[in-house]
C-alpha cells in the first residue's frame, strides 16, 4: 500500500495524469466541513474565523482578510502571506499547493486551479486529471472573475485584468489583461501618480 501511495504521489508531482480512486488516500486533508462552518460565521466574529482558517489552511499569516464564501476542494493545500485581502466567491482548486505571498488582493469570483483534465473523453474516465502548484508572488492584484490555471507563477507587484484567463507565467511589475492572458506593459513610477492601470499595445518583455 505504502509503495502504491507514493507511485500515486510521483505522478501527481510530475504533473501526470491521475485518478479519482488512486488519490482518494488524500481525501483526509478535505476540509470541507470546517469550509462550510467559516462561510455560516458572522463576520463580526473575528477570533472563530481566524481560527477555522487556521484549521483549514495549510499556512495563513497575519492581517488575513477572507470573505465569505470562499470554496476549496482541500483548503490545506493552500498557504497565504500576511496582509492577504481575499473578496466574495474566491475558488481554491487545490489538488496540489496554491502559495500567496504577502499584501496580495484578490477581487470577487476568481478561482485558481491548480488541476486540469485530458482533452480526449477516454482518458477523463474516473475524473483522471493533472495538477501543478500555483505560486502568487507578494503583492499581486487579481481583477474579478480572473482564472489562474494550472503551473501559473504570478511575479511581484503584478496586475491581473478582470476576466482574464492566465495560462502562463506572468513577470513581475506588469499590468497583464485578455484570453489568454499576457504581460501588455511594465509598472513604472508614473504609476504612483495614477489612480488606474490603463494597457498600452502588448509588448514582448525579455
Amino acid at each position: 500500500m505504502v509503495d502504491r501511495v507514493e507511485e500515486v504521489l510521483e505522478k501527481i508531482r510530475r504533473g501526470l495524469l491521475y485518478t479519482e480512486s488512486e488519490a482518494s488516500f488524500q481525501d483526509s486533508q478535505r476540509r470541507s466541513d470546517l469550509i462550510f462552518e467559516y462561510n455560516q460565521t458572522r463576520p463580526s466574529d473575528a477570533a472563530r474565523r481566524r481560527s477555522l482558517l487556521e484549521a483549514i489552511l495549510g499556512s495563513v499569516g497575519e492581517r488575513i482578510v477572507l470573505l465569505s464564501p470562499f470554496h476549496a476542494g482541500f483548503g490545506s493545500n493552500v498557504h497565504i502571506g500576511d496582509d492577504f485581502f481575499g473578496n466574495v466567491n474566491l475558488t481554491f482548486v487545490d489538488d496540489v499547493e496554491i502559495r500567496i505571498g504577502d499584501g496580495v488582493m484578490i477581487a470577487p469570483g476568481v478561482t485558481l486551479t491548480t488541476t486540469g483534465h485530458p482533452v480526449h473523453p477516454d482518458l477523463r474516465v474516473d475524473f483522471r486529471r493533472f495538477s501543478e502548484p500555483i505560486v502568487i508572488e507578494d503583492k499581486v492584484w487579481i481583477g474579478s472573475n480572473a482564472v489562474v490555471l494550472p503551473g501559473v507563477r504570478i511575479g511581484y507587484g503584478a496586475v491581473i485584468g478582470a476576466g482574464s484567463v492566465v495560462t502562463h507565467d506572468i513577470p513581475a511589475m506588469t499590468v497583464a489583461v485578455g484570453v489568454p492572458c499576457r504581460a501588455v506593459r511594465r509598472i513604472t513610477d508614473d504609476d504612483l501618480r495614477t489612480r488606474t492601470a490603463p494597457a498600452e499595445e502588448p509588448r514582448t518583455y525579455a
